[in-house]
């Protein structure tokens, strides 16, 4: 039974706003993002769509508290890591342990892009990610620039520039396209992510983003010692 089917069992629950972000995050993940709706909640809950505004404002609050619930089960994987005495070796198996959650909710990572409201669940994070940073040797200084090197690789998933959409590739582009972009067309080509399952965004694999994060440690990790007295 699905994880939206077994919320029907619990319609004669009160409401609540726990129950009502919990379903339309188990709406998102079974049917995608684009289809969760006050109304699609309510039908879920057993409940008028009407009555869920007592507890979430609009819809906006919805995507906003379904989206800080995900960061929250970040923070309660992440908090029972062992931190250990290597900073990189930690920060690296936390933004990895975070990013495992998102691939359980891949739509996410879009919405955590796109909100114009800051999740509480994205500052408390963001806050033991700097104590990580700062138990490692990191000047506030420092840290406040690792924050924006790393970006949203912080949180798990690597931004795309941009996105083709699914199914793109070089043969897909018209001739007279291909014919201007010969250095595109040859490595798209040549490369090609056979791991779907580790996939955020268009190009965002496993092998990818370990790549550009770990690129961005042992960077950061010379400033730190360069810095160290």
């Amino acid at each position: 039974m699905g994880v939206v089917a077994s919320s029907r069992s619990e319609q004669r629950l009160p409401l609540s706003r726990e129950r009502v972000l919990r379903t339309a995050v188990a709406i998102a993940d079974e049917h995608g993002i684009e289809t969760v709706t006050m109304r699609r909640v309510g039908d879920e809950l057993g409940a008028e769509a009407m009555s869920l505004y007592h507890h979430v404002a609009n819809k906006d609050a919805l995507l906003d508290g379904a989206v800080d619930l995900v960061v929250r089960e970040i923070n309660e994987a992440v908090d029972e890591l062992d931190a250990g005495t290597d900073w990189q070796v930690a920060v690296r198996t936390r933004i990895l342990a975070a990013r495992a959650v998102l691939l359980r909710h891949r739509w996410a990572s879009r919405l955590l892009s796109t909100r114009a409201a800051t999740s509480p669940e994205v500052v408390r994070y963001h806050d033991r990610l700097v104590g990580l940073l700062r138990a490692g040797g990191f000047s506030f200084d420092l840290a406040h620039h690792a924050l924006h090197a790393l970006g949203s690789r912080a949180l798990g998933f690597s931004q795309e520039l941009f996105d083709p959409g699914d199914g793109a590739s070089a043969d897909s582009l018209p001739p007279e396209v291909a014919a201007e972009l010969p250095n595109l067309v040859a490595m798209l080509s040549e490369i090609a992510h056979d791991d779907p399952a580790s996939t955020l965004g268009w190009c965002d694999d496993q092998t990818e983003f370990e790549f550009g994060l770990d690129l961005l440690l042992d960077g950061l990790d010379r400033r730190r010692a360069a810095e160290t007295p």
